[in-house]
């Protein structure tokens, strides 16, 4: 009960604003295609300044929407290849696997937020962190495409930037800098754009379900 009276207690528009980043990754997820990725990547950049559970520095702000501008302009790019038959095949497995895995992930790890004792907001904030990480998780077993899987690893990043503002809030220790969150998640963007495009050259493909075509 007190998870549930953390979001529905919440001012309307807090709780609107909280949902807009989730809601649009959740997008991304289930429809597929560049357009959808780059206008989800677009909409959380947009959404990040308003968000009231980041409660970030200025410049963290600043440099997740710069990296999710980025995410949209790679994500939105065409492709140099169709998905072949083994990206088709191996997407409608995993997927449903992933889609159960992380519905069920979901569930458990929110159900031992609930049971911490947070107040209202620290609640909202690790439950909307845990949230993207399982967004993120989901994007990368659903999507299978290389480029893309860029989004993946930027929600499961700004998932960790939520948590870490929660437990800044409530630590009284020594605490790792602000922005490291940012840039590990940077740092796996571009490893991640770097692979795609390095995939799509050489064998013509980013699906990862293609990987057949990768060989000596």
């Amino acid at each position: 009960m007190h998870f549930l009276d953390a979001w529905l207690g919440s001012p309307p528009l807090d709780l609107l604003r909280s949902a807009v980043p989730a809601g649009l990754l959740l997008l991304a997820v289930l429809a597929p295609g560049r357009l959808t990725a780059r206008l989800a990547a677009l909409g959380v950049a947009l959404a990040l300044p308003l968000l009231p559970e980041l409660a970030a520095p200025g410049w963290v702000t600043a440099g997740w929407v710069a990296l999710w501008l980025l995410v949209a302009w790679w994500a939105g790019r065409p492709a140099s290849g169709a998905a072949g038959p083994g990206a088709s095949l191996g997407g409608l497995e995993s997927g449903a696997i992933g889609l159960a895995l992380g519905l069920a992930l979901l569930a458990l790890v929110e159900a031992g937020v609930a049971r911490l004792d947070l107040d209202g907001a620290l609640t909202r904030r690790a439950s909307c962190g845990v949230l993207l990480i399982v967004l993120g998780l989901l994007h990368l077993m659903l999507r299978r495409h290389a480029v893309r899987a860029a989004a993946a690893f930027a929600a499961m990043g700004l998932g960790l930037q939520l948590l870490d503002g929660a437990v800044r809030s409530v630590s009284l220790g020594g605490t790792a800098p602000a922005g490291l969150p940012l840039l590990a998640t940077a740092l796996a963007v571009a490893l991640a754009l770097r692979v795609g495009r390095a995939r799509e050259a050489v064998a013509g493909s980013a699906w990862v379900g293609d990987a057949h075509d990768l060989h000596d």
